[in-house]
């Protein structure tokens, strides 16, 4: 099974087997949420199925798990999302974007804070496979809806309280996955103040991404990483970003690198920023 990343010809071969995975593509964007739909309806790989964001992977009805502007939703209310559209326990999920991982990683980090373990990114993406594989166009229709129980998580969720309580102590040591200019507080398109978590680190999470669309290789994200950390221990990482989204693909990365697992806040900036009275830098 695979965890981390899949290639295009190890996905080719999946889905001729007796038992294909479960394929989802994640494609979106922020500033126009219809249009990552359009692009799965234009084409995508067969069989996938399109899973939005905003009405998937995210709970904006104030039931939310976290504050920012993309809550996410119960783990209940996620596996039952999962089993209507007929994913089991037992079976090996794949997604992939057109974004460079920034959306596709939220539904895999999202698997394995449900225990679900057999779930990668396809490297590359969409661009990889449709470079030299047929394409489907149009809608998907689900599988049979599926029971799909929880089991504990893989993933590590942190919150604003304990971000906030560990904030300059060694055990804790947050990246940042923005943008430089949105991280030192030089622009801020999307939350209402600009900068970042008082001593976070910087780190894009396209830097993850080689020239070819795909990640850089293993050796190579855990020199950048480790350069990043500067000796602090790889276990005290707490990745953020704007919205909990994608900062997911640092996660991955410092996973496929041999790092271990990270944690995730994923609320993010966008619920940092939402209470005046914590503190934030600029520069």
């Amino acid at each position: 099974m695979f965890t981390t990343l899949i290639s295009v010809q190890q996905l080719k071969t999946l889905l001729a087997s007796a038992k294909p995975p479960a394929l989802f593509d994640s494609s979106f964007d922020l500033m126009n949420p219809q249009a990552g739909e359009r692009q799965y309806l234009e084409g995508h790989i067969p069989g996938a199925l399109y899973v939005h964001l905003d009405r998937d992977l995210s709970d904006k009805t104030g039931a939310g798990v976290n504050g920012g502007r993309h809550p996410l939703p119960t783990r209940e209310k996620f596996a039952a999302w999962l089993g209507s559209v007929g994913v089991s326990n037992d079976q090996q999920v794949v997604v992939y974007d057109r974004q460079g991982v920034n959306y596709a990683g939220r539904l895999w980090w999202m698997l394995k804070w449900l225990g679900h373990n057999d779930v990668a990114v396809l490297d590359g993406g969409f661009q990889a496979w449709a470079t030299s594989e047929p394409v489907q166009t149009g809608p998907q229709t689900a599988k049979d809806a599926s029971n799909y129980s929880i089991v504990p998580a893989i993933a590590q969720l942190f919150d604003t309280k304990t971000v906030a309580d560990n904030l300059g102590r060694s055990t804790q040591t947050v990246i940042d996955a923005r943008a430089a200019p949105r991280f030192r507080g030089e622009v801020e398109p999307l939350d209402p103040i600009a900068g970042h978590i008082p001593g976070a680190l910087n780190r894009p999470f396209a830097q993850n991404i080689g020239a070819d669309g795909k990640f850089k290789p293993a050796a190579v994200l855990r020199a950048e990483f480790e350069a990043l950390l500067a000796g602090r221990d790889p276990a005290s990482v707490v990745h953020h970003c704007g919205s909990g989204v994608s900062a997911v693909p640092n996660v991955l990365a410092m996973e496929i690198a041999g790092l271990g697992v990270t944690g995730l806040y994923a609320g993010s900036w966008s619920e940092w920023c939402s209470d005046l009275s914590r503190p934030f830098a600029q520069g």
